[in-house]
């Protein structure tokens, strides 16, 4: 298969331009989640010209997409995942425009070769990562029961091909005080404020008693609405993360605890309630991680030790339905933080041009391996069955 292989390898570099063209394209048109019309467009597109069978929309989300080579075969379904929404004001600060072309470069890259291959080979695009849980709308519309397994390749400051991630929970919290002059009568309020700072600091103390790696943070969304008011209505959100599901679960309830504490203190009347995402912690097969490691570090790029601690992603949630990987391909000189002006940057660099070909590389061969290799297959799938 390294003949194979280095026949798609070329073929990506010869995409690189127009790959390359797309990720900036994307870069230069953020688009919030469930609203990436250009993006998945533009995507849709390229991938239909490269002599894929597109579906988009698709499950029921506007900005999401399927695009299926039609020479298939007995053998692994492999889904090559695509995500491209931007943050509020960053744009795309934690390089979603390079994830959608590794996926696009990978599967064009293997298009022409595909007649000579079993499987089939399947790009999902997923909107809405940042917060939306588009991978989890596309589980429940059914997108994944005819995939065999799942991959894509996330920018960061670091090269990792077995990292996990937290599971999370988005709460907001809200408490309905009385208002009243704050200084002539301020006797006669309920101070609404008050209770989420009490929340907050009850929040500062439990932190000295949580698992390491375990988050939890917070914003005031609402505190009031003059100085000489005494708040009436005060509300923030939180993130609550772990690295496993059920502590996820606990930390959850020691906030609602933290919560009712501050109400019952202030007589202040709370409502507690998960909203937005609730993703899971991602499980990477081991043996799908290793067979990508053998490419990328094939490629030149050398995979480092994890440090730092980690983020969320509803990739974790695939990882539950189907055997998945989620590696990270350094993107920066140094480090630098994703979901910043300076990763954003970053994302539309020469060094970012590198990295996205190196990952389209890497997930192409490791389609090939898997494809070529029943024992690797057998072994993905029976550590995905013992540890699910």
């Amino acid at each position: 298969m390294k003949e194979l292989k280095e026949r798609v390898w070329r073929r990506i570099d010869e995409l690189s331009g127009e790959l390359w063209a797309l990720a900036l394209k994307i870069h230069e048109n953020p688009e919030l989640g469930f609203e990436e019309r250009k993006a998945a467009g533009w995507l849709a597109e390229a991938l239909q010209g490269g002599g894929f069978e597109v579906e988009l929309p698709y499950g029921g989300l506007e900005t999401a997409f399927r695009a299926e080579h039609p020479a298939g075969g007995e053998g692994p379904a492999i889904a090559i995942l695509a995500e491209y929404d931007a943050l509020p004001e960053l744009g795309h600060a934690c390089g979603h425009n390079l994830i959608a072309t590794i996926a696009v470069g990978a599967a064009l890259g293997l298009a022409p070769f595909k007649g000579e291959l079993p499987g089939r080979l399947v790009v999902l695009g997923t909107p809405a990562e940042e917060g939306g849980a588009g991978k989890i709308l596309l589980i429940r519309a059914g997108a994944f029961r005819d995939v065999d397994l799942a991959m894509m390749v996330h920018p960061s400051d670091q090269t990792l091909v077995e990292r996990g991630s937290l599971a999370i929970t988005e709460v907001e919290i809200e408490f309905k005080g009385k208002a009243s002059h704050a200084s002539s009568e301020p006797e006669k309020g309920i101070n609404a404020l008050d209770a989420v700072i009490q929340t907050f600091n009850a929040l500062n103390a439990l932190r000295q008693h949580i698992k390491d790696g375990a988050r939890i943070h917070g914003i005031i969304t609402d505190g009031g609405r003059k100085p000489n008011i005494v708040p009436e209505h005060a509300a923030a959100r939180f993130y609550v993360r772990a690295a496993d599901n059920a502590y996820r679960d606990e930390l959850v309830e020691k906030l609602r605890k933290c919560a009712q504490g501050a109400a019952l203190a202030t007589g202040a009347k709370l409502a507690f309630k998960k909203v937005g995402h609730e993703y899971k912690a991602m499980r990477p097969n081991h043996h799908l991680a290793q067979a990508f490691r053998r490419n990328i570090e094939a490629l030149g790029c050398p995979v480092e030790e994890p440090k730092g601690g980690m983020g969320s992603t509803d990739m974790g949630d695939v990882s539950w339905e189907v055997p998945a990987i989620h590696p990270y391909i350094r993107i920066t000189e140094g480090e630098v933080p994703g979901h910043s002006r300076e990763f954003a940057q970053a994302a539309r660099s020469e060094r970012a041009k590198a990295a996205m070909l190196a990952a389209a590389k890497a997930v192409a061969g490791t389609c090939i391996d898997v494809w070529t290799d029943p024992g690797l297959y057998r072994a993905i799938r029976e550590e995905f069955e013992t540890t699910r």
